[in-house]
């Protein structure tokens, strides 16, 4: 009778020590790439912190393989590609040999605690010809004169009554009212800085290291995540009841539009399904746009002969146009050494520091293996040649 209940305590351990050895060994069996782990459950997130992006990734390219090293970021094994072949081969094999994937701890702060365990495909919701159609060229084209509107006002109260500013803050400041004002027509300075604090809170916390306890960066991304979804919803369903009352121009923005779109069968997206979808707008252009036009910034403050360039182009274009007439598409097309200027920017400094994939298969990669399930994350290095932006 005694070994009738000593024999499943023998018997688990056994049996979870040879699921484990032989699963070590298959793992054993296979070129991963090079790297380490680091600490128990903290892995090498501490270290990615102190060190930033920039360095972390050029001493292990040095120590492990300069094309792809792994490590565990965020609580999971991942792969670190490198340099321009990892770009090419992620985003052509998007799709195929790889998924989009936020972290888990990413996830928690943004969306919906429901939503927190479904793919990004799930929680879209969102079908690729609806994105194509509001971010085409020719949808692009009418927010321009707004844009312009925009920038003139915020020049005009944040910049202009300072002999010094500081570019980051305000550029952040600026993105996020127009992110606003494009996606949900908000225009109100203080409805506005009812999403924009805890929406701070968000984007500063949620890389960090995922520990929820009271004071840390993570816990104030939790809860500025609660704020901004909860205020999103006020906002969706304010709208949702100025349609059905006919009050509000259909496809106004694109709050207005979410609402309206069906998917095949003809259903409509849920207020939770709206919300996650302006969140993950928010998040892909508040700090990426602002990013890069402080780069921007940056380079002509150092780079005298080209800001003068830029400033005869520009000043050539406003002198053709009337005191207060705003710029048009036709305006933005004049504007070709501006635009090469912006682009060896955007090539120096990419302001996306990285972009997350999981494997959906496993795959090889410069001679090594990435198993199926692995994470694998691309980190943009600061290019090491700077090109002719006159030939460009």
């Amino acid at each position: 009778m005694e070994m009738a209940y000593l024999l499943p305590l023998v018997v688990l351990p056994l049996s979870l020590s040879l699921i484990f050895f032989f699963r070590k060994r298959d793992s054993g069996d296979l070129k991963v790439p090079p790297g380490t782990s680091g600490w128990p459950m903290v892995g090498e997130n501490i270290t990615f912190a102190l060190a930033g992006p920039q360095k972390f990734v050029k001493e292990r390219m040095s120590k492990y393989s300069p094309e792809v090293f792994q490590t565990s970021l965020l609580g999971e094994k991942m792969a670190v590609f490198c340099g321009s072949q990892g770009n090419k081969f992620l985003f052509t094999n998007e799709n195929k040999l790889l998924t989009s994937w936020w972290p888990q701890s990413m996830k928690k702060a943004l969306l919906f605690p429901e939503f927190v365990e479904n793919s990004l495909k799930e929680v879209s919701a969102l079908k690729r010809s609806f994105l194509h159609d509001i971010l085409k060229p020719e949808a692009l084209k009418q927010y321009i004169p707004l844009m312009d509107s925009m920038a003139r006002e915020h020049l005009k109260t944040e910049w202009a009554p300072h002999g010094e500013v500081k570019v980051f803050p305000l550029s952040k400041k600026y993105t996020f009212a127009l992110a606003c004002r494009l996606f949900m027509s908000i225009v109100d300075p203080d409805h506005m800085a009812r999403l924009a604090d805890p929406f701070t809170l968000v984007t500063s916390g949620m890389f960090s290291v995922p520990i929820d306890l009271p004071g840390t960066a993570y816990n104030g991304a939790i809860k500025g995540g609660k704020i901004v979804r909860s205020e999103l919803l006020k906002i969706i369903r304010d709208r949702k009841k100025e349609l059905m009352e006919n009050k509000e121009t259909a496809g106004r923005d694109l709050l207005s539009r979410m609402l309206l779109v069906t998917d095949e069968d003809g259903q409509f997206m849920s207020e939770m399904e709206i919300s996650n979808n302006i969140i993950g707008l928010l998040v892909a252009s508040y700090e990426t746009t602002s990013t890069a036009v402080t780069f921007v910034l940056k380079h002509l403050a150092e780079l005298p002969h080209i800001y003068d360039a830029v400033l005869k182009e520009q000043m050539e274009i406003a002198k053709s146009k009337g005191p207060n007439e705003l710029l048009s598409w036709e305006d933005i097309q004049k504007m070709k050494y501006s635009w090469n200027v912006a682009c060896e920017s955007l090539r120096m400094t990419p302001p996306a520091q990285g972009a997350f994939r999981e494997a959906a298969t496993e795959f090889t990669y410069a001679g090594f293996t990435i198993p199926k399930g692995w994470k694998v994350r691309l980190l943009n290095l600061y290019a090491k040649y700077m090109i002719n932006i006159e030939n460009k």
